[in-house]
């Protein structure tokens, strides 16, 4: 009860200096801090003209790989899609056919396969996971759209170029160029 009768004591300042009034050293300070950052290193890259290098650990984009010859190097295994802790890669195998020799290496290959980027966190345990090499991860970035349906890719977009009809755009995809 007699906390809540008592009164807070008012403190007592005394008046400002005119130093104080001007604000002169806390000025000073302020100017000597804008200097400073006059002669720093600019931390901006100019992104068209200069470009970030990555860190070699970087992953990016994935790619389906081809052999030589342009044949499908995956062989619908579904260890990528069983290592994906995210659940984005979903496959469906199917046999070959006939007269299909030239375009699959092996009995097996995917008849759909499709990566939900949108859920992709890009940890590579897909690339590690694969026996064959068929799959792995770019130094390319994801790039944006509005749709969610456009970051669901099928395997035409993920299949490098044929390396015997278009062998420009194969040594470009794998870096040869």
């Amino acid at each position: 009860m007699q906390a809540l009768t008592t009164r807070a004591k008012q403190v007592q300042r005394k008046p400002l200096s005119w130093v104080e009034r001007i604000y002169l050293w806390n000025i000073f300070k302020g100017m000597l801090i804008t200097f400073s950052h006059i002669f720093k290193k600019q931390p901006t890259i100019h992104y068209p003209e200069q470009k970030r290098t990555f860190s070699p650990v970087f992953r990016g984009l994935h790619v389906l790989n081809r052999d030589e010859e342009g044949r499908e190097r995956c062989t619908a295994c579904g260890l990528c899609a069983v290592a994906c802790p995210a659940e984005a890669i979903t496959m469906e195998a199917a046999e070959r056919m006939q007269g299909e020799e030239h375009l699959y290496r092996e009995e097996k290959y995917a008849a759909k396969y499709e990566i939900n980027m949108l859920r992709c966190i890009f940890c590579g345990l897909c690339e590690e996971a694969c026996p064959k090499d068929a799959i792995y991860l770019s130094e390319t970035f994801t790039p944006s759209d509005f749709t969610r349906e456009s970051f669901i890719y099928g395997k035409e977009n993920l299949l490098i170029p044929d390396p015997v009809k278009q062998p420009e755009a194969f040594a470009k995809a794998r870096g040869l160029n």
